[in-house]
């Protein structure tokens, strides 16, 4: 069950992290330009970003899903998103990828690194949308209520953001530009793999919650 946990923590996490929105550019192009350590410590900081909003979905969650209309608008509306999520990354994998490019100021030390990807995480609108529209249903399905499960549950989730961060900062350094576009369709494809994965589980658990 704790292993379950952690691996559904693990995925959801990643589910979140390949939608390509500012903090993933950022982390590419900060990597690109100032390298791959650059990268690892921006990345560090947005997980930290991301592993704040977890917290806030398991708080809020828990409370809200005692209420019947709140179970079915977040199981219905969240499912009907992570469709439509699923949708849209489907079809910018069918579009050809463009390289823009970003200007940064010099980061002069990890501090900064680490909080700009901070702030990223929290601000961007991907991560906001996702934590308060599916993110604490998908959360609070996980685990069983007790703290034990809930923190292996955040274990799994802050693990999954530390190896994308690694995987994305090791594969723009090692990569560089060319990879670039074929990077981001897959990360696309996987993507919308994903959502349609957590769809299914949302759509498929409030089906047996409230109509058997």
């Amino acid at each position: 069950m704790q292993m379950d946990t952690m691996l559904t923590g693990f995925l959801l996490s990643i589910s979140l992290c390949l939608d390509i929105g500012i903090v993933n550019v950022a982390i590419i192009d900060v990597t690109l330009k100032y390298g791959r350590k650059a990268g690892l410590w921006m990345g560090l900081g947005s997980c930290f970003g991301d592993l704040f909003y977890a917290l806030l979905a398991i708080a809020g969650m828990s409370f809200l899903l005692q209420f019947v209309w709140v179970q079915w608008l977040t199981w219905l509306g969240g499912g009907s998103l992570l469709l439509w999520l699923a949708f849209k990354m489907a079809r910018e994998a069918l579009r050809d990828a463009t390289q823009t490019e970003t200007t940064h100021p010099a980061l002069p030390s990890r501090r900064h690194l680490f909080g700009r990807g901070l702030t990223l995480a929290m601000a961007s609108p991907t991560s906001i949308l996702w934590f308060a529209a599916v993110g604490g249903t998908l959360i609070a399905q996980a685990t069983d209520g007790s703290w034990l499960s809930t923190v292996d549950f955040l274990i799994g989730f802050f693990a999954g953001g530390v190896a994308w961060t690694l995987f994305i900062a090791l594969g723009a350094h090692h990569g560089g530009q060319t990879m670039g576009t074929r990077f981001k369709q897959g990360c696309h494809i996987v993507s919308a793999l994903l959502y349609i994965y957590f769809a299914f589980i949302v759509i498929r658990n409030g089906y047996l919650a409230l109509l058997n």
